[in-house]
């Protein structure tokens, strides 16, 4: 069975780099993995050691997630994400929930002035980044954020938490 914890080891800060192309900032737990024990999303502190003010506690890394995300980007669903969140109420108070959820789960890392009521992914009035959003979704589980969730079901026979594609 794969280690499913939390705790980042120097292993997971190596394959962080590798995956980000950069050393990762920030890091302070494995918010989910991939089945085979990669990190798949970050979960990362408010603020970095450097003093920068990061509002994105959920950080989608595992390329290929990415990479399914993007595509989705580049076909622009996010405009029909907005136009839903514009019309619809009930999908407005659940992304506005999410957004909350967003918010206090970040608060247990600490408060960080700058960023006090922003959260990620254009919560709670816009969608502007399936990373963001995805991430969220595989950190904390279905039925939290409805765009999250809606990503991950969208990119269905695409790329899967499911399915390693490491």
């Amino acid at each position: 069975m794969t280690d499913q914890s939390t705790t980042v080891t120097d292993r997971d800060l190596e394959v962080l780099a590798e995956q980000l192309g950069r050393v990762p900032r920030g890091v302070v737990e494995i918010a989910a993995r991939c089945v085979c024990g990669r990190p798949l999303v970050v979960r990362t502190a408010p603020r970095l050691d450097d003093g920068t003010p990061f509002p994105t506690s959920y950080y989608l890394t595992c390329p290929p997630a990415v990479k399914a995300a993007s595509t989705l980007e580049a076909q622009q669903v996010m405009e029909g994400m907005n136009e839903r969140l514009r019309t619809d109420e009930d999908l407005a108070a659940r992304y506005r929930r999410a957004h909350e959820d967003y918010l206090a789960r970040r608060a247990e890392l600490g408060e960080v002035e700058e960023i006090a009521g922003v959260s990620a992914g254009g919560m709670p009035t816009r969608v502007k980044c399936l990373h963001a959003l995805l991430g969220h979704t595989l950190a904390v589980g279905p039925g939290v954020n409805p765009f999250g969730d809606e990503t991950l079901r969208l990119l269905e026979g695409v790329w899967s938490p499911d399915r390693c594609s490491c």
